[in-house]
């Protein structure tokens, strides 16, 4: 058994720097789950008039209104089979803004050697995810054609949604992870950034989410 990120990514998951390829190796059978702790040199809302928006969103773990420096974050990655039988990765990320303690959830699940995000804790946006590596290693991916279930199937068009831009890397200077994230409106311009660095390392895991990473609901549309 191989990750999502290596099927999907195919021989370009080779080209990526060993510390990323472990990263991202993990599958539901590995026995293994992954624990990061970092701190973000920015995180959270530039666009202040986004800001009330977002401040709903945090009921769904999807987003967070503030936005700061020196923000403290843990992220656990859990690879299981999700209940429709697809192989996925579940995350969950805790940044600590001093008042206030965000999360932001997803789980990333793989069907037809395409990879499918679905953010927040009813997992009620899905994105489409493509992973490439660059000439340096790193993994770059975007979510892009952003889709959200409300009782129907609601595809947002290119003009009004999003895309997400997260590239990572391991630096061999601090000993530690990177990563650069970017959330940007086509005419409202950058609505989410975080970046900063993290050590990470692996635990034994069962296979069985634990009840801090369930959601609330499952999806399978696509």
């Amino acid at each position: 058994m191989i990750s999502i990120y290596q099927q999907a990514m195919g021989t370009d998951f080779g080209r990526l720097q060993p510390e990323l390829r472990e990263y991202f190796g993990m599958h539901a059978g590995s026995g293994v789950s992954g624990h990061g702790r970092g701190v973000f040199d920015v995180a959270g809302c530039p666009a202040w008039f986004a800001r009330p928006a977002f401040r709903l969103t945090t009921l769904e773990n999807a987003f967070f209104p503030e936005y700061n420096s020196d923000v403290p974050f843990t992220i656990s990655n859990y690879p299981h089979v999700d209940p429709f039988g697809r192989s996925a990765l579940t995350a969950r990320r805790e940044l600590d803004f001093g008042t206030a303690l965000r999360v932001f959830e997803d789980t990333t699940s793989l069907q037809d050697g395409v990879l499918t995000d679905y953010v927040g804790r009813h997992r009620r946006m899905a994105t489409l995810l493509t992973c490439t590596a660059t000439d340096e290693g790193h993994i770059r991916m975007v979510s892009s054609r952003t889709r959200v279930f409300a009782g129907l199937r609601l595809p947002l068009p290119d003009a009004l949604g999003a895309l997400a831009y997260v590239e990572q890397w391991w630096d061999d200077d601090a000993g530690a992870f990177r990563i650069r994230t970017r959330v940007v409106h086509r005419q409202l311009g950058t609505l989410l950034v975080y970046a900063g660095l993290f050590e990470y390392a692996t635990q034994e895991f069962d296979g069985v989410l634990p009840s801090s990473a369930e959601p609330r609901r499952w999806e399978q549309r696509v």
